[in-house]
């Protein structure tokens, strides 16, 4: 048997439905088969629509379509954020290595002029001049 995607209205008007038969005499399992839906399904449809009025299950309706919006719209940009972040991460070590070449404390260091910071002079102990 085709499964149904009830609207919510319809939900609210069938659990009225139940409402009326029960009122009238009907037990509960006679008045949920009367309307063609099994217990279960009335059980959870109160559940989730169970004191609402037609205009709240309207509004329901919008606030859950509107916080999957949001929900869709997080997700996006955290995934957004953590593709920057690992890209940041995977760029950042090979900036630093290709910028010490160039930095002024590399080069004052390893100056070739043979002076008392040069490699030349630390290389040999005790041959300064």
């Amino acid at each position: 048997m085709p499964r149904k995607r009830r609207s919510p209205e319809g939900i609210v008007a069938k659990l009225r439905q139940v409402d009326v038969l029960t009122a009238q005499g009907r037990t509960l399992g006679k008045a949920i088969r009367a309307i063609g839906v099994a217990e279960a399904t009335c059980h959870r449809w109160r559940k989730e629509f169970g004191g609402l009025q037609l205009d709240q299950v309207r509004r329901l309706e919008a606030l859950e379509l509107e916080n999957s919006r949001l929900r869709k719209a997080v997700s996006d940009l955290t995934l957004d954020r953590q593709i920057l972040a690992e890209a940041l991460r995977g760029n950042g070590p090979a900036l630093r290595v290709a910028g010490q070449g160039s930095s002024r404390s590399a080069r004052s260091s390893a100056s070739p002029s043979g002076g008392p910071g040069s490699l030349a002079s630390r290389a040999r102990p005790g041959a300064g001049s």
